[in-house]
């Protein structure tokens, strides 16, 4: 499914409002002046509102997009697109994109 190239500067949220940011980019490759993400390394959640156990399973800490892009490669590995879908740990939540650059998309 195509969808916009993700890349450092996109915003990014667990589904409790932490602000999720990816743990590794490719500074070669550019979208927006940004450099892109990739597949394989997790997002960083920081700031999610879910509470720790007994009230809750949360908050979320790490996140992974679970399908990246099949067609485009940076570095030798798939791109993330903001409409793979996504799992946050240990909560199982998605991660939501909610602004990001719309002039490259990828399949």
């Amino acid at each position: 499914m195509p969808g916009p190239i993700l890349h450092l500067g996109a915003t990014v949220m667990c589904a409790h409002g932490g602000q999720a940011t990816p743990a590794v980019t490719i500074p070669r490759v550019l979208v927006s002046g940004q450099p892109v993400a990739v597949a394989g390394p997790p997002y960083i959640i920081a700031g999610c509102a879910l509470p720790p156990p007994i009230a809750a399973n949360g908050p979320c800490v790490t996140g992974q997009f679970t399908t990246p892009a099949t067609r485009v490669l940076a570095g030798g590995m798939p791109v993330l697109i903001s409409t793979s879908p996504s799992v946050c740990a240990p909560t199982g939540t998605p991660m939501i994109p909610s602004v990001v650059q719309a002039r490259v998309i990828a399949t």
